[in-house]
């Protein structure tokens, strides 16, 4: 549990770093003269060249392990956030944000393989999903708003140096801290042992799916994370823009629109009676009543913006962690880093494309209607397949 304990702590660190960007890189990006459409490109084309890494990280991962993916892509992570405090050009902005997206699509899917491996049953297992998207959770609260403070008191470039040195130190962390794939098996082995001596009992799930098999997870599954991602791409472009555009209180107000997002997850994420329903059913009515939040958005609504914030991360509190638990019972228990890759690519695709069409389309259609209309079109595909194909069980 050791291990468990600090990999939460290195994944906290690298969340924290990575969301404390969020609410400063589009005013960044305008500072140094990028338009909004090519400020659509950079953030998409970050999410783009998550595509090959997360291709490899998949085999990778499941051939060498998760350890040194971790540390490599922290350590690097940190090196290229240097450089992209001393970049003065949009063009140069996008070269080390698209570098900084193949290096670091190595650090989720290994981190959440390494995760699964150490879990004892299936039970275990979701709660170690659960915990890491608490420490995700935590970490988004709090670091835009501090990424916002950091910009204000230091400005860019300083800031960016802070985030960079912060990975670096973590990465180097990591070295010690993280046991080897071998180890965490073994570890993983032992606890499994314990738990069948005789006295002790082992807490029997009641599991709304099917027991897992060996079968590949379909193709289709992965239609509504890219739908997820490709909304929240959408919201993360529209939220720098709105605080700059109606002249409120400018970078500080971003970071604190972000936090509320990461507030309302953590209310839904600490509700943990949710975990004893389905997978399948929170996955579905998380997406509806995240579809319906855009829609009253993009049709302007009463319920003030910040409230439809923490609407939108009560939402993904639900959907995030039932999506990586129904992913793991599909998934049939192996080739961790193959599942959890193909899981990154269609948030990266979903990420890619959620930007560059809010940049181009925003003032033909409001973003949030086509946020809608993508998570619509794969909710009316998505529940009817998954009961087609593997049914569901009752809770007995």
């Amino acid at each position: 549990m050791k291990t468990a304990v600090w990999l939460y702590f290195f994944m906290f660190v690298a969340f924290f770093d990575l969301h404390a960007q969020y609410p400063i890189l589009t005013p960044f990006a305008i500072s140094i003269g990028a338009a909004p459409s090519f400020i659509g490109l950079i953030m998409g084309m970050y999410s783009l060249t998550h595509l090959p890494g997360n291709l490899i990280a998949g085999f990778s991962v499941d051939r060498y392990g998760s350890k040194r993916f971790i540390i490599l892509s922290l350590l690097f992570g940190g090196v290229l956030m240097l450089l992209q405090a001393h970049v003065t050009d949009p063009w140069q902005l996008l070269a080390v944000r698209s570098v900084s997206g193949f290096v670091l699509a190595f650090l989720s899917p290994a981190c959440l393989a390494m995760l699964a491996k150490m879990a004892r049953d299936h039970i275990h297992q979701g709660k170690l999903m659960a915990g890491n998207g608490l420490i995700h959770t935590f970490a988004s609260v709090f670091s835009p708003a501090a990424g916002a403070y950091l910009v204000a008191q230091f400005g860019f470039t300083a800031s960016f140096q802070v985030l960079g040195c912060l990975l670096i130190a973590t990465g180097l962390f990591a070295i010690f801290g993280i046991k080897s794939t071998s180890a965490v098996v073994a570890e993983q082995a032992l606890a499994v042992s314990n738990d069948d001596e005789p006295g002790v009992v082992r807490p029997k799930g009641k599991l709304m799916m099917p027991e897992p098999t060996a079968s590949p997870v379909p193709w289709l599954f992965y239609g509504l994370p890219l739908a997820i991602s490709c909304s929240q791409g959408i919201l993360f472009f529209e939220l720098p823009l709105l605080a700059r555009n109606s002249g409120e209180a400018g970078i500080m107000n971003t970071g604190i629109l972000f936090s509320l997002v990461s507030l309302g997850a953590l209310i839904t994420l600490s509700l943990l009676f949710l975990n004893r329903l389905s997978p399948f059913i929170r996955t579905a009515s998380g997406s509806l009543a995240l579809s319906l939040i855009f829609f009253g958005m993009a049709s302007e609504w009463p319920l003030p913006l910040a409230g439809s914030l923490v609407l939108i991360g009560m939402a993904k509190g639900i959907i995030f962690p039932a999506l990586a638990s129904l992913l793991l019972s599909l998934s049939g228990g192996v080739r961790y880093g193959r599942v959890f890759s193909l899981l990154s690519v269609a948030f990266s695709i979903g990420a890619f494309l959620g930007p560059l069409i809010a940049g181009h389309y925003r003032d033909e259609i409001s973003p949030y209607f086509v946020a809608f209309l993508v998570l619509i079109l794969a909710l009316t595909v998505f529940p009817v397949y998954m009961i087609r194909t593997f049914g569901l069980m009752k809770t007995e």
